[in-house]
């Protein structure tokens, strides 16, 4: 197995950087850019994608596709407690700073997928 994946931006290979650079005198391209794996990129996008700018040009190219393989159907929620709402003053201005907990109690479910 290889230790590296090309990049899956749709445009890497266009990008005028010196390390996308290769081939010979007269005969020259722009290349997708490797990366290497590593513990550092292990499990999140930049396993994939040399950069947030090529991650992005996927995600918009893609996005259709992504929301037909995984449509979403029903609303997601979160059970909270009810919400803490703490009055604050000085001198000048008044705010409130409102708390919200989640109910641990009643997220069995949203742990699960269900």
């Amino acid at each position: 197995m290889s230790n590296f994946n090309w990049c899956h931006g749709p445009k890497c290979h266009t990008h005028h950087t010196q390390d996308r650079i290769r081939g010979v005198k007269g005969s020259k391209v722009l290349r997708t850019r490797k990366i290497k794996q590593s513990s550092w990129n292990a499990n999140n996008q930049f396993s994939h994608f040399c950069s947030q700018g090529c991650w992005n040009d996927f995600a918009f190219a893609h996005w259709e596709e992504f929301i037909r393989l995984h449509p979403r159907t029903e609303c997601l929620e979160t059970p909270i407690h009810d919400p803490v709402k703490t009055r604050h003053s000085n001198s000048y201005h008044n705010w409130y700073d409102t708390e919200i907990k989640v109910d641990e109690s009643r997220c069995d479910n949203i742990n699960n997928g269900s």
